[in-house]
């Protein structure tokens, strides 16, 4: 089967950082032994050189058929590069710049995690107690007790949001505003997907229950607790939550997307569908902060932050394979090498953030991607249509 050029791409620019390698194999993805543990300390990998001339490569010959433009950063005690390629604008030809903003997509979910934990870390919420208890009347009366930590780890069994999936809805509906209800009202009205807690899928559907959640607790819009809490802290001056508010601060590279064989121009676009699934703007070096910051303890006290390490000793839903995510983040071994970080895809563009535990190699790549509707990325059963789609991972 010919790989999806989105899967290709990233693939030779992570593997060429020697964090990872992409594919999209349904079974590609192994996180390890499926036990509840962190990776041991001793068991660690010498990370190698970095090679100048393939992180290069990886991202040459822009634009293409299928991807616009895409950056690469890797940071980090083990060496350090950077590279744009492609075109910011098909109009002008610009290039991409280093600076540049872009939709992160499901990154968002380790923020909101982020938040959620905070909150537990304050004793005011119980990660082991039903949502249900928190937010009454949400769920489906017919939904069995889903907890908290099981939202963070998608083990929550909640079905997918079930919007179409087609490009030209999404260009049609590109500014029309959605509450969070409206869009899990979509999710809800199909049964539970498994038992809570006895399986892994993929869904925005338990980060938007997260969203309310923190919005519950706090008494204050989710976009506020997030500056307070995270983007001011952290001095991330150009990473926001942008609401309602379609635009794209400058700079930026333009988003694009196939809408019946012809490239549209998305880059102006209403998050209010992902909202705290998938909404954020950041930049690359934003990103790093924000990582590099988590890793270190900064916004999560030791209890907190070790469950973002710790991925549930389930299977993937429907698979043999190891669960690999955990409450907020996901993870890959990779040639002996354990990387952790977070994949994200809003119309227009995918990228991803990841760094070893240690921080010694870090690396934040985007691309600019115009696939259209059933040309998209692979997705796992269960994702919401057309609205965010995650990444799988293996060793070469």
């Amino acid at each position: 089967m010919k790989r999806n050029p989105l899967i290709r791409g990233l693939a030779a620019t992570l593997a060429a950082a020697t964090l990872l390698s992409v594919t999209a194999a349904p079974a590609a993805f192994a996180a390890g032994s499926g036990a509840v543990s962190q990776p041991a300390a001793g068991a660690r990998t010498p990370l190698p050189p970095l090679n100048p001339a393939a992180l290069q490569a990886a991202i040459a010959g822009l634009p293409n058929a299928d991807e616009t433009g895409a950056l690469l950063q890797v940071r980090g005690s083990a060496g350090a590069w950077a590279g744009t390629s492609g075109t910011a604008d098909l109009k002008t030809g610009a290039p991409v710049p280093a600076d540049a903003h872009f939709r992160i997509g499901s990154i968002t979910k380790t923020f909101t995690a982020v938040l959620v934990l905070q909150l537990a870390a304050q004793h005011r919420v119980d990660l082991d107690a039903p949502v249900q208890r928190y937010l009454p009347g949400l769920l489906p009366a017919g939904y069995p007790p889903i907890t908290v930590a099981q939202l963070l780890n998608h083990t929550s069994g909640l079905p997918g949001v079930d919007l179409p999936d087609d490009p030209q809805w999404t260009f049609d509906h590109r500014y029309t505003v959605f509450t969070p209800e409206q869009v899990l009202a979509t999710a809800f009205r199909h049964p539970i997907v498994f038992a809570p807690g006895s399986a892994q899928q993929y869904t925005n559907t338990s980060y938007l229950v997260a969203g309310l959640l923190v919005e519950k607790l706090t008494g204050r819009p989710y976009a506020d607790v997030m500056r307070d809490q995270v983007i001011r802290p952290l001095g991330l001056r150009e990473t926001s939550v942008p609401g309602n508010n379609p635009e794209l601060p400058a700079p930026y590279a333009h988003g694009y997307l196939a809408v019946n064989g012809q490239l549209v121009d998305l880059t102006r676009m209403n998050q209010s569908i992902p909202w705290a699934a998938g909404e954020m703007i950041s930049t690359a070096a934003d990103l790093d902060t924000f990582l590099t910051a988590l890793f270190r303890g900064q916004l999560l006290p030791a209890p907190q932050l070790a469950r973002m390490f710790t991925v549930p000793g389930v299977k993937m839903f429907g698979t043999d394979q190891d669960a690999y995510y955990s409450q907020g983040l996901m993870t890959s071994t990779v040639n002996g090498i354990t990387v952790w970080g977070k994949t994200g895809t809003r119309y227009g563009y995918t990228n991803g953030v990841w760094a070893t535990r240690d921080l010694k190699r870090r690396a934040d790549n985007w691309r600019q991607l115009h696939l259209e509707g059933n040309r998209g990325p692979a997705r796992d059963r269960g994702e919401d249509r057309g609205r965010d789609h995650p990444v799988r991972l293996r060793s070469r």
